[in-house]
């Protein structure tokens, strides 16, 4: 079962007492010619999700352990790549680590890469009917075997009455424990996004469509 943290009252916490949590942070990224719109947006969305943790965190509790998509090694090794990938998760992380929480290895690094090299083939273009097909078989193999390392590294990592989080990007097919409470982060700036792609996609369709 997935709740949306922002609809959790202090009451209600009690019955998750004794059970494995999860925080479900979904993992945007950003790019260095991104339009200052987005990067507005964008911002806004990672101080919400830090917030929105924080202060359920005294609600239902605090963070143990940390999964990040693409992060292949725990501890400090797993926090510097977290970096590199991903600033603003890992400035959450960081914080969460300086509590006491762990960077736990979440990905096995040769699915990841394998999964991603698979997708790019795809969204190429460039491949016959025949061979396009082959390769999206292929991704759909290597990608159930990367999200199902994935349940099972949290499975492993979790112990009862603990709380992880997990940064990955939204439409990801990760089948959790059924003894895991999911928690979706869903800050309002997150719909914020979701309209203002929406609304820039349709403006290109039309200017498009008008040359």
């Amino acid at each position: 079962m997935t709740e949306e943290l922002g609809k959790i009252e202090k009451p209600e916490a009690e019955r998750f007492k004794g059970q494995r949590k999860l925080y479900l942070v979904p993992l945007l990224y950003i790019g260095k010619d991104s339009p200052p719109e987005y990067v507005e947006r964008f911002e806004l969305y990672w101080q919400q999700v830090s917030e929105q943790i924080t202060n359920q965190e005294l609600k239902i509790g605090e963070v143990r352990h940390i999964y990040h998509e693409s992060i292949g090694l725990g501890g400090e090794e797993g926090l510097n790549i977290m970096e590199q990938l991903s600033p603003p998760s890992h400035r959450i992380a960081r914080e969460k680590c300086q509590d006491g929480a762990l960077v736990e290895a979440t990905e096995q690094v040769e699915l990841a890469d394998e999964c991603l090299d698979w997708e790019r083939c795809l969204l190429l273009g460039f491949l016959s009917r025949s061979a396009a097909e082959k390769v999206a078989g292929f991704y759909r193999e290597t990608s159930k075997k990367r999200y199902e390392h994935i349940s099972l590294r949290i499975d492993e990592t979790l112990g009862d009455n603990e709380v992880g989080i997990l940064f990955i990007r939204e439409g990801h097919p990760v089948q959790f424990p059924r003894d895991i409470e999911v928690f979706s982060v869903a800050p309002p700036a997150l719909d914020a996004i979701h309209r203002w792609l929406r609304d820039r996609s349709s403006q290109e369709e039309k200017t498009e469509e008008a040359e």
